[in-house]
């Protein structure tokens, strides 16, 4: 016997249990998923697309590191149109797996960013530092954080596939 678990939907107010739900087999998996994810996957296309188009309108194409965000947003294009089409529980791994590199690819050029910035203030007054200094690389020429963008697209690409009902399903 399954365990009645009580929480108040904190939208509605109402109190549900999960009694009020109807479990489904895996033979009733919708392979797209609720709304919701459908919502959150158009989202994780049009931000990605949204990137590169800012990517590409900023000549990012210098050398290698500026390469890996178009990249992996590229690949991000094609993985959501796949979920969102021809879905299946190993393009969804996949899809998770991209996800955690799309993070890790934000984080790298959240430094990378930084550090440009800081090696220019340096140049620029030596003698910086402390808050002035990261005041002044915050502000600098390139955006510290706007590869932050990655780790959010990342992240929500990550809460899409949270408990999918695809991985439900052997591959």
């Amino acid at each position: 016997m399954e365990r009645d678990l009580r929480y108040q939907n904190v939208f509605s107010g109402r109190l549900v249990t999960t009694l009020d739900v109807q479990p489904s087999s895996a033979g009733d998996v919708d392979a797209r998923g609720e709304p919701i994810r459908q919502l959150l996957l158009a989202l994780i296309f049009l931000g990605a697309a949204g990137l590169v188009a800012e990517l590409l309108l900023l000549e990012h194409t210098e050398n290698v590191y500026q390469w890996m965000p178009l990249v992996m947003l590229a690949l991000v294009l094609v993985f959501s149109l796949l979920l969102g089409f021809r879905p299946s529980p190993r393009v969804l791994r996949l899809f998770r797996g991209l996800m955690v590199l799309v993070i890790l690819v934000g984080l790298v050029g959240i430094y990378l960013h930084y550090d440009g910035n800081r090696e220019f203030e340096l140049e620029m007054d030596p003698q910086a530092s402390g808050f002035d200094l990261l005041w002044k690389v915050l502000h600098g020429a390139t955006p510290t954080l706007a590869p932050g963008a990655m780790v959010q697209l990342g992240l929500l690409g990550l809460v899409f596939a949270y408990r999918h009902p695809l991985l439900r399903l052997r591959a």
